[in-house]
């Protein structure tokens, strides 16, 4: 069959996950590979998936009052240099420039890694009074980390992303922001992308570079890895400090703005891919699907057959973003390239179904198929796609439940380590030195310490005995 022949070009997760998500990249049409090594071409129904995802999380910026700025691609390096901790943070993965054109440049040029440093500079030129602030700001734009491991869309030496930089008059406001961004995240991950999320603060060791306080949404992959989706961060008024950012309040005293930074990247594709895709490649959620339903007509050399399906997409195009297959391939071959490429719903209609005033509807998400009244396509159709959302959902939970392990002794950390892929939960007692032990031993990184809300597992750390302080997700991750 046809249909056989599409699915064999897709290596099986469960012989080399790697090769499998390489494939499903390549053969859904997502990405390229470009002749920069390292960087990725994204393809059209790749960017498709983007513009969806950044349209929706801009509503969400823009309904809590954040606008829109672009900042320049250079930063000078002596303006890096001025927060110590953030440019160390860095330092690794910075891509200089160092000539223009034929001439060499007085100073080098970073190309931006993140923009707090251009921010900074430029908070300080327009920010005088209280009644300057807040500043709530926002970037879409791409930044050049020079990694040197590199996967499509997990990780990249150029990449997509927001960025959001907010100054505020108070600690209070600023840390406000900065959980608030952090639900919005996680909200969007779980409606929009149908995407369970352990919401929690990073640890010291894991914090970004310069911040006071790191949070993060963390995901679990198909093979139990953890793929942080999101960080928010608590700067203090640190960066205004190193960049004399400063006001004068309402008592009429010239003080220090107080700075958050949050951040998503298109590695929210990767991790889409990976949390709902299958040996038949994508399944995407429909709030984020480039096409939802698929129209694919049933011997269409027949009279009627072919009007019928394009009168039917038509009329669908009304309900949801639709389009008709109409290409000289078999149903099976097209049933496939769908399916790979991860459309929510397929409608299928051929001769008996015009006759019966059918058709039938199948789900990308567990194949079901639903013979349905053409007269009811607008009740059901919206119903289709509520299911396939919630279905997404329901099963990343239900397996994210499955893989997620308590660990009391380091022993059963090992071993459930080694032969049990997923989150392990574990107390900590919050000594660095334990968390290094825990990833050299155990093969494991602290994901996040979640909020409040889960049980207290016991009152000694996992590691040392001594006594616990937090109760920890830990795992191995992309």
């Amino acid at each position: 069959m046809a249909n056989e022949k599409m699915v064999k070009n897709i290596t099986s997760m469960e012989e080399d996950f790697a090769k499998w998500y390489t494939d499903v990249c390549l053969k859904a049409e997502l990405i390229d590979y470009a002749s920069v090594k390292g960087c990725m071409i994204i393809r059209p129904y790749g960017y498709a998936i983007w513009e969806n995802i950044q349209r929706q999380m801009d509503e969400r910026f823009k309904a809590t009052g954040h606008e829109n700025v672009y900042m320049p691609l250079f930063i000078p390096e002596s303006l890096l240099q001025k927060e110590k901790d953030h440019v160390e943070g860095f330092a690794p993965e910075v891509a200089w420039v160092t000539h223009g054109g034929e001439e060499e440049l007085e100073e080098r040029l970073c190309v931006r890694p993140t923009s707090e440093t251009l921010f900074c500079d430029h908070f300080k030129n327009v920010v005088h009074s209280y009644r300057d602030l807040p500043k709530l700001y926002n970037q879409w734009c791409s930044v050049v980390r020079w990694e040197k491991t590199t996967r499509p869309f997990l990780r990249s030496r150029e990449f997509l992303w927001q960025e959001g930089h907010t100054l505020h008059a108070t600690a209070e406001e600023a840390k406000a922001e900065t959980i608030q961004m952090l639900n919005i995240y996680a909200d969007f991950a779980e409606k929009v992308l149908a995407m369970p999320v352990v919401r929690g603060q990073k640890t010291e060791k894991e914090r970004f570079a310069g911040a006071e306080a790191t949070y993060t949404i963390e995901a679990l992959m198909h093979d139990g890895k953890a793929l942080q989706s999101g960080t928010s961060h608590y700067f203090g008024d640190g960066f205004s400090r190193a960049f004399e950012v400063q006001f004068t309040d309402k008592e009429n005293k010239l003080t220090h703005p107080f700075q958050t930074s949050w951040g998503t990247t298109t590695r929210l594709i990767g991790a889409v891919i990976m949390t709902h895709g299958d040996n038949n490649g994508l399944a995407l959620p429909p709030a984020i699907a480039p096409t939802q339903l698929v129209v694919i007509p049933i011997a269409s050399h027949k009279p009627g057959v072919l009007e019928k399906a394009t009168e039917l997409c038509e009329r669908v195009k009304k309900l949801c973003r639709a389009k008709l297959d109409d290409r000289d391939q078999s149903p099976g071959w097209k049933f496939a390239e769908h399916e790979m490429k991860g459309v929510p719903l397929r409608l299928e209609i051929g001769p008996r179904d015009i006759e019966n005033n059918t058709c039938v509807i199948v789900r990308r998400d567990n194949y079901e198929k639903t013979v349905v009244s053409l007269d009811d396509l607008e009740t059901e159709i919206p119903r289709l796609l509520n299911a396939v959302q919630e279905g997404l959902y329901n099963r990343a939970l239900e397996r994210r439940a499955n893989m997620t392990f308590d660990a009391h002794t380091l022993e059963e950390m090992k071993d459930i380590a080694d032969n049990k892929p997923g989150f392990i939960r574990a107390m900590w007692c919050g000594e660095r030195e334990c968390e290094d032990k825990l990833k050299e031993e155990a093969g494991v990184t602290s994901r996040c310490i979640p909020f409040e809300g889960e049980e207290h597992l016991s009152d000694t750390c996992v590691c040392c005995g001594k006594p616990a302080k937090h109760m920890l997700y830990w795992g191995k991750a992309y």
